[in-house]
C-alpha cells in the first residue's frame, strides 16, 4: 500500500538535498553570521512578545504569550550541532510550546563550538536554570526541554544540576537528542540521515567535543548516571539517525527509576517539530506542552497538599 504525504510534507522533503548542502559545505562563521542576522526580523504571533534578557551574563530570549501562568517557565535550549545559534524556526516553534502550556518561554542562547567547546555551553545552560531560581521562580515551575544537541544539553543539564544538589525542574522533554559523541565515525549498517550528513555530524562532534573526553558523561549522557532525575519525555523520528541514541536513553532513564514516556514518528526525520506547518510536527509539540504542563502541576501538588 504507498504511503500517503501531505503536500507539506513533500514540499519540507524536497528541500533536503539543500539543508545537507549547505551543512556540508557552508563555513561555519559564515552560517553563524547569517543565523545571526535572520533572527533580528522574526515576526511571532501577535499574542507572544519577546524579550532580550541577560541571564546572570548569558543572552537569552524570554518568549511571553498574553496568556499565561507567573507560575510556569520553560527554560528551551535550542539545536544546532552545538556550532548553529538560535534560528527563526526555533523561535516559532518554541513560542508555539509556550502558548500551548501557557508558560513563559526562556531560550538560552549559549556559547558555541568550535570557538567554545565543552563545557562552555552546558555552563551557560546551567547558569541560565539557577538564574531563573535566583529570580524567585520555584523548581516545581520549570520545565527543561531542547531540541538535538539542545536535547543532550537539557541531560546533562539536570544530570549536573543533581550533581550539584541545585533543586531540579519539574520535568525534561527531550526532542531528537544527542546521546552519544564517541560512536559516529561510522554510521551504522550504511543508514544515510535524511538531513544529517555524516561529514557535518563528523564536524560537530568534534567541535564541541574539543580536547575533552567524548566519554565524560556530561558530554555523551549515555555513559552517565541517570538514577535521581525528573520525569522525562523523548520524542525522535523514525527515519533519523538520532533515534538509536534516543531509544538508548530512555531506557537508561527508565532502568534508572526515571519516569519516562518515550515515542517514535513514523516516517519522520530530525526534529520535523521546526516545521510548524506538518500535522507531525503540532501532534509532537501538543503531546509535549501536555506532558511538561501535567509533571509541573503534579510535583506542585506533591509539594503543596491540598
Amino acid at each position: 500500500m504507498p504511503i500517503i504525504t501531505s503536500p507539506n510534507e513533500r514540499k519540507i522533503r524536497a528541500g533536503f538535498p539543500l539543508i545537507r548542502f549547505l551543512q556540508s559545505y557552508v563555513p561555519i562563521q559564515l552560517a553563524q553570521w547569517a543565523l545571526k542576522r535572520s533572527m533580528a526580523n522574526v515576526q511571532l504571533d501577535a499574542n507572544v512578545r519577546r524579550e532580550s534578557t541577560l541571564a546572570d551574563g548569558v543572552p537569552c530570549e524570554w518568549l511571553i504569550p498574553e496568556s499565561h501562568s507567573k507560575d510556569r517557565v520553560l527554560l528551551y535550549l535550542h539545536g544546532g550541532g552545538f556550532v548553529y545559534g538560535l534560528t527563526p524556526q526555533h523561535l516559532r516553534m518554541v513560542a508555539y510550546l509556550a502558548r500551548k502550556m501557557g508558560a513563559r518561554a526562556l531560550m538560552v542562547d549559549y556559547r558555541l563550538a568550535p570557538d567554545h567547546p565543552f563545557p562552555a555551553a552546558l555552563d551557560d545552560c546551567v547558569s541560565a536554570y539557577r538564574w531563573l531560581l535566583n529570580q524567585g521562580i520555584q523548581p516545581e515551575c520549570i520545565a527543561v526541554a531542547g531540541d538535538s544537541a539542545g536535547g543532550n544539553l537539557t541531560i546533562t543539564t539536570v544530570m549536573s544540576l543533581r550533581n550539584s544538589a541545585d533543586p531540579l525542574p519539574a520535568a525534561a522533554a527531550c526532542l531528537s537528542p544527542v546521546g552519544d559523541l564517541t560512536n559516529k565515525d561510522i554510521p551504522p549498517d550504511g543508514f544515510k540521515d535524511p538531513m544529517l550528513p555524516h561529514k557535518a555530524v563528523k564536524f560537530y562532534n568534534r567541535a564541541y567535543v574539543g580536547q575533552n573526553d567524548p566519554h565524560d558523561p556530561l558530554i555523551s549522557p549515555v555513559y552517565g548516571d541517570w538514577q535521581k532525575l525528573p520525569a522525562m519525555m523523548f520524542h525522535a523520528g523514525e527515519d533519523e539517525i538520532l533515534r538509536e541514541d534516543t531509544v538508548r536513553m530512555a531506557s537508561l532513564a527508565k532502568n534508572a527509576g526515571v519516569q519516562v514516556q518515550l515515542e517514535i514518528y513514523p516516517r519522520m526525520w530530525h526534529v520535523w517539530q521546526l516545521f510548524l506547518d506538518l500535522p507531525q510536527a503540532i501532534q509532537s509539540l501538543d503531546s509535549i506542552a501536555a506532558f511538561l504542563v501535567a509533571h509541573i502541576e503534579l510535583v506542585r501538588s506533591q509539594l503543596n497538599p491540598g
